[in-house]
């Protein structure tokens, strides 16, 4: 297994971008200089360009968003079952003949 590497302070991420897209260095350049691999720079890039509205795709905020909803449809279908069998139950209580 591979060590999960530290993630870099967003704050370090953002300014990184800037200089990248200034275009002043190749990519390459810019991520040897701040110690990145070329391949997070370009991932940083288009997470930016994603939030930024530039490119299509979801955004953080669209993805905690998701995150949320899923969660409270798993919540509702857990409380659904629960209703629907204590429905089964209760039927099954009042039939004639018990």
């Amino acid at each position: 297994m591979f060590p999960v590497p530290k993630p870099y302070p967003k704050e370090f991420r953002d300014d990184v971008v800037a200089v990248a897209r200034r275009g002043q260095a190749p990519l390459v350049q810019i991520a040897k200089d701040f110690g990145i691999s070329e391949g997070s720079l370009t991932n940083w890039i288009k997470r930016a360009d994603i939030e930024d509205g530039v490119r299509a795709g979801a955004s953080d905020a669209d993805r905690a968003e998701l995150r949320e909803a899923r969660k409270r449809i798993r919540l509702l279908e857990q409380e659904n079952e629960v209703l629907r069998r204590a429905a089964a139950y209760l039927s099954q209580a009042n039939l004639p003949g018990k």
